[in-house]
């Protein structure tokens, strides 16, 4: 069965953006850029909320821009083409290679796992996150977190009562002093 796992950057303090909704300290060094890169190739489907795919819309076009390096072209190529469903109340389309969700979080699921596929089931957004972790339907965690401390803002995981035990899968640390962190819900 297709794992669904919940992946993005993350302060040390537990926010994915800041009180002022800034995240430009997630920007990712070379090493960190070339890790995601890495790290997308797993997934064989990306669900979003609405305000991360308005985020990484950029990307759908950014192949145009002849400054971009080998990269980012990188990134972009293996990007536009992966399939992505966008939970969205105020959005009526979406372009390049996304769909709106025709139902919940936990329908959507369920329909990717029943499809024949490979790749991970991805979910980007720490609203459609906290959702999915409510369900229990979050399979790994791996949190980017970033050496600073912004105080407020979005968190990572969900301010809910319940525990979930976790199993250290994989840590990684950059020079820029970055840590990756992936943990296996235990079951």
């Amino acid at each position: 069965m297709r794992s669904v796992t919940y992946s993005m950057g993350v302060s040390l303090d537990g926010y994915i953006v800041g009180p002022d909704g800034g995240f430009d300290w997630t920007e990712p060094d070379p090493d960190v850029f070339r890790f995601w890169i890495d790290q997308i190739r797993d997934v064989g489907v990306h669900l979003l909320g609405r305000r991360l795919y308005e985020t990484m819309l950029y990307w759908e076009t950014a192949d145009q821009d002849p400054s971009l390096g080998d990269a980012e072209l990188e990134w972009a190529a293996l990007w536009n083409p992966l399939p992505k469903v966008v939970f969205s109340t105020t959005l009526s389309e979406v372009q390049g290679h996304a769909r709106l969700a025709s139902g919940g979080v936990a329908e959507e699921i369920e329909r990717l796992r029943a499809e024949p596929g490979e790749g991970d089931i991805a979910i980007g957004g720490a609203t459609l996150a906290a959702e999915a972790a409510d369900l229990g339907l979050i399979d790994e965690y791996r949190a980017v977190v970033h050496p600073v401390l912004v105080g407020g803002g979005v968190p990572f995981f969900p301010r809910h009562e319940r525990r979930v035990d976790l199993e250290l899968v994989e840590t990684r640390t950059f020079s820029s002093g970055v840590v990756y962190l992936r943990h296996r819900v235990a079951r």
